[in-house]
């Protein structure tokens, strides 16, 4: 569901706010399906941004759009700390 508050030029600053920041993702994969993860932002792109997770198996990387954020698919929030 779309935030009414925000647009996507809201979404890019905040996301871009938080570039090198650790932070707890939320994925939505569908069919009551979600994810969890710590992990670091990495990059912000104009369309989309990147995020660096460190897994037992080694490093990971997950791309994300902007408009998935927006939608409410993927959820940030910041590890104070």
């Amino acid at each position: 569901m779309r935030k009414v508050n925000l647009d996507i030029k809201d979404v890019i600053n905040e996301i871009t706010k938080l570039k090198g920041e650790s932070v707890k993702m939320q994925v939505s994969k569908g069919r009551k399906k979600i994810e969890k993860y710590e992990g670091i932002i990495e990059s912000v792109y104009p369309s989309i941004f990147t995020v660096l997770v460190y897994d037992p198996d080694g490093e990971k990387h997950y791309s994300y759009s902007h408009a998935e954020v927006l939608c409410g698919d993927v959820k940030i929030n910041k590890i104070n700390g």
